[in-house]
């Protein structure tokens, strides 16, 4: 690790530096220091910054993501690089490709070294399980038949295209295949078509702290370090973006395309959801800053149904509430999350519906899909009210449960996350001791097992 960071700082020198008399900006590297020159030519190209903007702290050892900062701005003057300095900063780019594509760092060259449009993709292959219908307790009568095996084998297919505009913009487009269940046959239903589910412009300025994505992207609530519980796999709007080291704040606008608010519920063959939403998050990070640290979050969507009124109940605005603590130590990771849903439903006499949610979720290790070999496993805790809008959660399409079990259950969950192979990985989740909150059905345990590939 040491010795692949040196040889980067070493070749990003060469490739970065633009000023061999800048000033100094590190008060603790004095001009006599046998490594004064190469540390001001990389800080005047911007591949280093120090800490907190005045201190080097040669003696300092590097965390991963750090590395993987430096590669990334080392890329940027790929153009200026001798092919052996080339070689050697593509080496350590697929060194630290995990860390560059999957924390959020932008390269704009790593999408270079394949010409300015770069292809990827994943595919999965799902099996889920039901155990059983929704029961009514102490008897053998099933309110909701089962899941079975000719509907459990399902699977998806998508591909993005990254074209690389410039250094601060990008152009993104993705198709997918929808999940198709195994037992259609191949048949070409309009619901099984070929979609667009990704195509929007992405534009980073002020230093790179400030991102504006305009399009069809994908938006989880209370951002990526959140359980994401209630999600919008295809989202059509607008955000923007605020980030450094410590802090993050974003604010968007659209409309979901995706999940029960996005399509589902029909009255006389008419779509009445479609919602649309405006949303705000701030978030910190502490302990190993924004990409390694720990995080805490707080959220707030005010969802706008279409349909004012649907089978007979009053829709109203739906303000939604959210704050999650991800906090690191070791190997270890322990999320928590909550979520109140608020003024949803009239009913008719000025009262209203309310839904909370709750979830708890601890993780040992991490798969990577870079690094063959390494797993994760983990458990979490589910407390979830029912919406009395067609007996469900008014989303979720982000989470491994069924329908039946994220809504109106208090229910666990465990999983283990392995990659066989680079690329390659198998999950596996399994729900027990789950129960319903409301009324007599208890909903069954869920099984599910896939194999993910990313290519």
């Amino acid at each position: 690790m040491k010795t692949k960071v040196l040889a980067a700082l070493a070749a990003t020198m060469a490739v970065g530096a633009t000023c061999a008399f800048a000033a100094n900006p590190f008060v603790d590297v004095p001009s006599d220091s046998w490594a004064y020159k190469s540390v001001v030519e990389l800080a005047d190209a911007g591949i280093i910054q120090g800490v907190d903007g005045q201190y080097f702290q040669g003696n300092r050892n590097i965390t991963r993501y750090e590395a993987a900062e430096m590669v990334a701005k080392a890329m940027a003057h790929m153009d200026k690089a001798s092919v052996e300095q080339r070689a050697l900063i593509n080496k350590l780019a697929d060194e630290y490709a995990d860390e560059l594509n999957n924390l959020g760092v932008r390269v704009s060259a790593l999408e270079n070294r394949v010409g300015n449009v770069k292809l990827t993709g994943d595919a999965r292959i799902r099996y889920r399980y039901q155990s059983e219908g929704d029961k009514i307790k102490g008897t053998d009568q099933v309110v909701n038949e089962k899941q079975t095996n000719d509907n459990s084998w399902d699977y998806r297919v998508r591909v993005r295209a990254n074209a690389q505009v410039n250094d601060r913009t990008n152009v993104v487009y993705g198709i997918t295949t929808g999940v198709r269940s195994f037992a259609d046959n191949g048949s070409a239903s309009e619901e099984n078509n070929v979609t667009t589910d990704r195509a929007y412009v992405d534009y980073n300025f002020g230093g790179n702290n400030w991102d504006l994505m305009v399009g069809r992207y994908e938006y989880i609530m209370g951002g990526p370090r959140a359980y994401g519980f209630f999600y919008g796999d295809t989202f059509d709007g607008a955000q923007l973006k605020y980030q450094n080291d410590k802090f993050a704040a974003t604010a968007g606008y659209g409309k979901f395309k995706e999940g029960p608010i996005g399509g589902a519920w029909t009255v006389d063959d008419d779509n009445y959801a479609s919602a649309k939403t405006a949303y705000g998050e701030l978030e910190g990070f502490f302990g190993g800053g924004r990409m390694a640290g720990s995080a805490v979050g707080v959220y707030y969507n005010n969802i706008m149904p279409k349909a004012e009124v649907l089978n007979d109940i009053a829709l109203d605005n739906i303000d939604v509430w959210g704050a999650y603590a991800s906090v690191n130590f070791g190997k270890w990771n322990a999320l928590a999350n909550y979520e109140t849903y608020r003024d949803v439903i009239d009913n008719g006499n000025g009262s209203k519906d309310n839904a909370d949610v709750w979830v708890g979720k601890l993780t040992y290790g991490a798969a990577n899909f870079a690094t063959p070999k390494s797993w994760d496993a983990w458990v979490e805790y589910l407390n979830a009210d029912q919406f009395d809008i067609a007996g469900t959660f008014i989303g979720s399409t982000n989470g491994w449960r069924n329908d039946s079990l994220t809504s109106n259950v208090k229910s666990w969950g465990v999983g283990v996350d392995y990659t066989f192979a680079k690329n390659a990985q198998f999950q596996v989740m399994q729900s027990f001791a789950t129960s319903a909150k409301k009324g007599d059905a208890d909903p069954g345990e869920e099984t599910r097992a896939q194999f993910v590939f990313v290519f």
